[in-house]
């Protein structure tokens, strides 16, 4: 039977070059594009990260411009944070919430021009963003299809840039935004990433797509340079301690179920939430939880051993306080590592804790209560992430 194109999942517009870099032939869908979960192996496309240049395909991340006299007045409405703060060609990471001051996604914003701003996140928001902007003037395009973006994070990262031509990049300052011609528009680079490390993302139209795939993996040739999928990627930010959508919280307008979303507070991120800022969405009970304090608590955890915790309940004196979001074994920081939500009582840095892992060889489970203890954060956190100039490799 002929499968009709609108049952099919999307081709990114690097898709050429990474089918015939997809060695391994193993996929995962992203947002209606097919995205591959691996090149060749996992743990060579992780040290790629740590040790030179991983190169990730972007494009189904959702991009939204915001443009308008109302922009910068309606997204500080949108989000917790004060977007005021966000300087013109700088980046900023926020979250937004629902009336109850639960946290919908997270994202970050690129200030692109006078109340010109694009939004990128990891669900599928146009409905709330049209919602909200009632009484703004304000216009909001889906623009992701129409632009292209790829990772480049790693170690040797800013000098493979540099080989590419990209004068002056090394001194980009994180979360900073610089712009060069390229083919018959634009590069867009900021220096940013989900990978914890030295890293940029670069922003093109899909036409230049491909040209700049061979551009970027001819510079790094003799660096290093390397594609990488999701599993290698998912490593990496564990080990960075950053977030992910739908796997470390559940979005509020996709829970089901009472009591499954999570506030700011309760994810850690309360360094996002301004009070000192005009009203935004979720204000008043984020203010209520504030005073009167949260259900859970977002914390760290060095696990005993190197079986990860996935999945696993989080014990205190026999009672089952909490549960495991994510876990890996961080060949770096040579650490096991696990985000955890426990109730808000628990958590202190120091406070030792029962991981209860499960898991299968040969079709036999085995049951491990690990001993594992709070620690104040990520566990890899590198100078040369911030350092600026960047240092060359």
């Amino acid at each position: 039977m002929k499968q009709h194109d609108e049952t099919m999942l999307l081709a990114t517009p690097f898709h050429s070059r990474i089918a015939k870099a997809c060695e391994i032939n193993q996929w995962d869908e992203w947002k209606g594009y097919t995205t591959p979960n691996a090149y060749t192996e996992v743990e060579q496309e992780y040290f790629a990260i740590r040790n030179s240049t991983g190169v990730f395909d972007l494009t189904p991340m959702m991009k939204y411009r915001i443009q308008g006299p109302d922009a910068e007045n309606f997204l500080n409405r949108l989000v917790t944070r004060d977007i005021r703060k966000i300087k013109l060609g700088r980046v900023g990471y926020a979250v937004w919430c629902d009336e109850a001051g639960q946290v919908m996604d997270d994202g970050t914003i690129f200030h692109l021009g006078d109340n010109d701003y694009r939004l990128c996140a990891y669900t599928r928001v146009m409905d709330w963003l049209m919602w909200s902007a009632m009484g703004f003037d304000v216009s909001i395009v889906d623009e992701t299809a129409e632009v292209a973006a790829l990772a480049v994070q790693g170690p040797t990262s800013c000098s493979v840039l540099r080989s590419m031509g990209l004068e002056g990049i090394h001194n980009l300052k994180p979360f900073g935004l610089t712009d060069y011609p390229f083919g018959s528009g634009q590069l867009m680079v900021s220096r940013t990433g989900f990978t914890g490390d030295l890293g940029y993302e670069l922003w093109v139209e899909p036409q230049n797509a491909e040209d700049l795939w061979d551009k970027l993996f001819s510079a790094g040739e003799n660096l290093g340079i390397r594609p990488i999928g999701g599993a290698a990627l998912e490593m990496a930010r564990i080990e960075a301690g950053f977030l992910q959508a739908g796997v470390d919280f559940v979005p509020s307008e996709e829970a089901v179920r009472p009591g499954r979303s999570r506030s700011p507070f309760e994810l850690g991120l309360d360094w996002l939430v301004s009070f000192d800022k005009p009203i935004f969405t979720g204000r008043k009970a984020l203010r209520k939880e504030k005073e009167l304090g949260s259900r859970y608590k977002f914390v760290y955890l060095d696990v005993e051993g190197n079986k990860p915790a996935e999945h696993s309940f989080i014990l205190k004196g026999g009672k089952e306080i909490g549960t495991v979001t994510s876990a890996a074994w961080c060949p770096t920081a040579k650490s096991n590592i696990a985000f955890a939500q426990v109730e808000s009582k628990y958590g202190k840095i120091g406070e030792l804790l029962i991981a209860e892992i499960y898991y299968q060889r040969e079709l036999q489970w085995t049951r491990v209560l690990a001993n594992c203890r709070v620690i104040e954060g990520p566990i890899f956190n590198p100078p040369r992430r911030r350092q600026t100039p960047a240092p060359m490799f």
